[in-house]
Order: structure tokens, then C-alpha cells, then sequence
């Protein structure tokens, strides 16, 4: 491996954590690099605070502790200390760009394939004292924890039978570029085609090979090594974890019961008691506006040394609570700090469609925080429902000793919807709503089988359902708010303590401040109708609506009535990779299973 010697590229904060952080494949404009672990990385400075999200990834990590750093800017004095990302060069093999061409054997192109060391000044001087110019060769080997490293082309070619290391060749004997149209060729006069390292086995095993964190850096490994492309989608999965700052409920909490406390509270014993406090003296009630009867007489036990400390909620729990008891809009308020949102008065949006909403919620002034904490290949993994990431599921590190994860404050606005819990309860006990659920689960079961090492879980129809209506709403709305579709991003809330979905936009700088999405929430029952309107017919129907998630030639198991023409969007603004959508359980289509939650709509 050889690191850069001076830096040859840029990208956004954003884009290191959530795109080019460690490990992943960087295509520089005279090389290919694979980014440094966290180790390599000089002049981090900028600490980003989030207690919430901090506390979430220590227990995740099982560490004693952490800190998020912003990655480090560029610094281009030369006299300065040196700041940036160190990249190691990768892959070493590569491929002549000048081309042979031919009509003998069908060969239309035929290039030299040679390792770096046998370059000089970056390029191959074949035996005619010719220079040839080249690219990196676009194949490596990887496997599902992560590894990586070049493939042993001479082993691939002679299937391990041989000690010949005579020139390599790389033919294309077409035009497509498919697999099978390339051969690795050997002057012994072997030769194979590239489809071949595609199936299981044909590259050997795994050697753990972690070229990202440096030299003596191999892990142990059993896995099978497979065939990946370089620019291919599933060669680099972030994991990362986002929280969307809040203001502290607890210390709003602990405000609110010390106004109360010497004259009334200090006597409570029991929630029945707290109940009757607060119905029947006006200050408590007051004071106590806005939280619940077990969170307040929580914080009596705790005061009292008879109770447990409050457990840790959900990402996303913590956010619906924050959200569902926001205050009504009054006149002109001024937003201000990381968390401003006010509830739009009923009158404003109360149509007849709109009837199973509880809450409208605007909300002027948000921050996410986003970490990542590793990464993966070929399989993605996704948050569950509730915005956790799964314990048991093993991602490649970053560094070799972790003591901080890179992090990006994002801030912007949104607009929040809260459905009426009893709406949704009673839509689950129809029948043909059952009918479709069960539809839906064997096309997971499905999907399940030929992915055995996920750990996926079926979310349930209310998250299919709010999902669905998510990604039709983000697409109305967008087409008036100012926004591009795929700077929207959605929070799907399919809770025990209820349901809603956030809409919201950010980023590191300005934009995302512009107010659009608020706005657009004051029209939302007119956003909400084109919604509607959007996901009765596809351009697709009836062969949209017509799908079977069990379909097993299709493959799409995680989808019913949901394809690129009516609910699949833009994967940046996806929580869940385009996956649980079912357009069926919002309004009536083509097949019409009469599972739709807005029929009367």
C-alpha cells in the first residue's frame, strides 16, 4: 500500500460520513484510493455535542466512552500543520488504457493487466520500451464483514495450478461490458472468463485483509471472498445513527415539579394522589402542563429514593413525545435555539380528509446529528422502526482503537403529522387489512430466506401504511416547497405511544433554513389530497398494483403496490432503502383489496 503524498481531492463533511467514510472507495482524478481509518486522520478539532446520541453509541460499542468529532477541513498552507484524510492507493492491480484491437479469437480490446510494481513513473513499459499509460483495474475481492483486497489474477487464472507469472491480459471480446465478455488471459496460453469469480468459492477464502487501517492490520476471517466492483452501489454501507437534537424534557421536567414541590407535591405517595392534585389544585396543574401523570410522579420517586431512574427511550420515542406536545402557535413567535416547532391550530387544516390527523406541527428550526460507527459491503444495514441499530449485526471498524466516531451537524425545518391512534387501531381489525398483512409477511418470510444473515424484523402494517403515505406526501410536497425531492428526508413514528411522520430537510450550511417546509405545512390538507391522488393509479398499474410480494421471479419481496412510478424515491431520503412500501394500504388501487386506510377520503 502507498499513501498520497499530497492531497488530490475534496469532498463535503456530510459526504465523509455519510458516503466516503473509512474504508470506502474514492475515485481521485489521477488514482483510486481507499480512505484511511480514523487513526490517519490529522487535525480533528471541531467536537460536536449530543449527549443523547453519545449515550446510544457508547452502550451500542460496549465503550467506557466517546466523543464526535466533525471530520478535519482542508488546510492548504503548506506551512501550516498538515489537516485532512489520508488515503492509501487501492487497488494495485491495473490496466493499460491504450487498447489492442483485433478481429482473431473475437477479441475487440485487449489491454496489459500489471501489478503496481511493475509500473515506472506510473506507467508500463512493455517489452518494445513502449509507456503505456494507466487506470486502476475496476475489480477487487471483498467479503461480507467488510475485508478487502486485490484479486490474485494469476491464481484466478491458472485456478491455483501453477506458478507461472507471465504477462497478464484483459479482453473484451464485445461491447456490453458484461462479465461474460471478459476473459483474463495469460501468454502460457490459459485463459478464463470473469464471470466465473462470481460464484462462490472462486476467489478462495477471506485472508482479512483491512487495507484501510494500515499495514499489519489483517483479521481473522472464515468467509468466502467475493467479486465487487469498485463503483458498484453495494461496495460501501455507512452505518451511521442520527438523532434530531431536542430540548431537554427532563430538565424541563425537574423546572416544573420544583415549583410545586414544597407545598403539594412532597406529599404525594401514589399516582392516584398525583391525579387528584392536579384536577383539583389549579397551580399544579399549571405547572405540570405538558407532561404526563407517570412522568411526573416518576420524577417523585426518584426525588423520594423510592424509584428507578427513567430508562433510556428509543431515538425515536423521544422525539414523537417532544413533537406530539409541542404548543399551539400564538401570534408571531421568534425561533430560537436547535429546536423550535409550534402545533398549527385545527382550523387551519380541519377538512374532511384530514379527519383521521390529530396534530399538524410545524416545526421552524431543527439540528440532526449524524455518526458513523462503521460500515459494511454488499448488504446494507438499516435502523429499525424505532430508529435503533442492531446489536448483534457485525460491521467493519473504522480504527483499530476507537475512541471518537466522525460526525456532521446537519440544521434545517420540517413539518410533522400525527395520525389519531384509534383510526389506525380500528383500520388494523378490518379483514382485508389482516388479509394484505399476512400477503406482506410471506413476502418478508421470502425475502428472509434468501438473506440468512439479516436481522431484519417484519415492521408491522401501521409502518408499511405511514411509510407508504411518507413517500407520496414527500413527493407532493415537494414539487411546491422549493426543495428537490432528494434533499427531503423522512421519520417514519409506527409507535406504541402512537404515530406521525416527519418531513424535514438540513444541512451543514444555509441551506435548509429557506422555510419552504414550513410553509408547505400550512397548506398540508391540500398536500395531503394531491397525495391521495398521486397513489391511486401508476403509470405501471395494473401490473404495479397487480404485484404479489411472494413473487419469487420478481424478487421484490419487500414490496406490494410500489414501484419507480409511484412510491420509490430518491434512497437519501429513504430511512429504509426503498423497502416496506405498499400504496394498497393508503388508497384504493386498480386490484381494489379494500385494505386502504383514506377509502372514504
Amino acid at each position: 500500500m502507498k499513501p498520497n503524498a499530497r492531497p488530490q481531492g475534496q469532498v463535503r463533511h456530510s459526504q465523509v460520513v455519510t458516503t466516503f467514510g473509512p474504508g470506502s472507495l474514492v475515485d481521485l482524478p489521477i488514482q483510486s484510493v481507499i480512505v484511511g481509518g480514523l487513526e490517519n486522520w490529522a487535525g480533528v478539532s471541531e467536537e460536536v455535542h449530543e449527549a443523547r446520541l453519545i449515550e446510544k453509541l457508547k452502550r451500542l460499542l460496549n465503550l467506557p466512552a466517546l466523543k464526535l468529532f466533525s471530520p478535519p477541513p482542508d488546510n492548504e498552507d503548506p506551512t501550516a500543520p498538515r489537516t485532512g484524510i489520508t488515503a492509501w492507493q487501492f487497488p494495485e492491480w491495473f490496466i493499460t488504457q491504450d487498447v489492442e484491437r483485433g478481429s482473431r479469437g473475437g477479441i475487440t480490446r485487449s489491454r496489459f493487466l500489471v501489478h503496481r510494481r511493475a509500473l515506472t513513473k506510473g506507467k508500463y513499459i512493455d517489452n518494445d520500451k513502449k509507456k503505456h499509460p494507466v487506470v486502476p483495474v475496476r475489480f477487487v475481492r471483498a467479503c461480507r464483514k467488510g475485508h478487502i483486497g486485490d484479486i490474485d489474477w494469476y491464481w484466478f487464472v491458472h485456478r491455483g495450478q501453477s506458478n507461472c507469472r507471465r504477462q497478464l491480459w484483459i479482453d473484451e471480446r464485445g461491447t456490453t461490458g458484461d462479465l461474460g465478455e471478459i476473459v483474463i488471459r495469460c501468454e502460457c496460453g490459459l485463459e478464463r472468463r470473469l464471470n466465473d469469480a462470481t460464484v462462490p468459492g472462486t476467489l478462495g477464502h477471506c485472508d482479512g485483509s483491512r487495507p484501510w487501517l494500515g499495514r499489519d492490520s489483517k483479521d481473522a476471517c472464515d468467509d468466502v471472498n467475493r467479486l465487487l466492483v469498485r463503483h458498484a452501489s453495494n461496495a460501501y454501507f455507512p452505518q451511521i445513527m442520527s438523532v434530531i437534537s431536542l430540548p431537554d424534557r427532563n430538565e424541563s421536567l425537574e423546572k416544573a415539579v420544583n415549583q410545586v414541590w414544597e407545598n403539594f407535591l412532597q406529599y404525594v405517595d401514589t399516582l392516584d394522589e398525583l391525579k387528584k392534585e392536579r384536577q383539583k389544585k389549579p397551580p399544579v396543574k399549571a405547572a405540570l402542563e405538558g407532561f404526563t401523570d407517570d412522568e411526573v410522579f416518576q420524577e417523585i420517586e426518584v426525588r423520594k429514593g423510592t424509584g428507578d431512574e427513567a430508562p433510556i427511550k428509543s431515538v425515536k420515542q423521544a422525539e414523537f413525545e417532544v413533537l406530539t406536545a409541542t404548543k399551539e402557535e400564538v401570534g408571531q413567535d421568534t425561533p430560537d435555539g436547535d429546536f423550535f416547532a409550534r402545533a398549527l391550530p385545527k382550523s387551519a387544516w380541519d377538512k374532511p380528509w384530514m379527519s383521521s390527523v390529530e396534530r399538524v406541527v410545524l416545526v421552524h428550526r431543527l439540528r440532526e446529528v449524524v455518526a458513523q460507527l462503521g460500515f459494511t459491503r454488499f448488504e446494507a444495514i438499516t435502523p429499525n422502526v424505532e430508529g435503533e441499530l442492531e446489536m448483534g449485526v457485525q460491521a467493519a471498524p473504522l480504527a483499530r482503537e476507537l475512541s471518537w466516531l466522525p460526525a456532521v451537524e446537519n440544521r434545517g425545518e420540517g413539518l410533522f403529522i400525527q395520525f389519531k391512534k384509534s383510526a389506525i387501531d380500528d383500520w388494523l381489525g378490518r379483514d382485508e387489512v389482516k388479509e394484505r398483512g399476512r400477503q406482506l409477511r410471506a413476502g418478508f418470510e421470502a425475502w428472509k430466506k434468501s438473506h440468512p444473515q439479516s436481522h431484519r424484523e417484519f415492521p408491522g402494517m401501521p409502518f408499511y401504511l405511514l411509510h407508504s403515505l411518507s413517500h407520496l406526501l414527500l413527493t407532493s410536497v415537494a414539487l411546491e416547497c422549493g426543495y428537490p425531492a432528494s434533499s427531503i428526508r423522512e421519520r417514519v413514528y409506527a409507535l406504541e405511544a402512537g404515530y406521525g411522520i416527519l418531513l424535514y430537510t438540513g444541512t451543514p450550511d444555509a441551506e435548509g433554513t429557506l422555510g419552504g417546509l414550513v410553509e408547505s405545512a400550512r397548506q398540508i390538507d391540500q398536500h395531503l389530497r394531491a397525495a391521495l391522488e398521486l397513489g391511486r393509479l401508476c403509470s405501471n398499474d395494473p401490473v404495479c398494483a397487480q404485484h404479489d410480494p411472494q413473487n419469487q421471479h420478481e424478487c421484490r419481496f419487500l414490496h406490494g403496490a410500489a414501484c419507480h412510478g409511484c412510491l420509490l424515491i430518491a434512497e437519501t431520503s429513504c430511512e429504509q432503502h426503498n423497502d416496506f412500501l405498499d400504496r394498497a394500504l393508503v388508497v384504493p388501487t386498480v386490484e381494489d383489496l379494500n385494505a386502504d386506510f383514506f377509502r372514504a377520503e
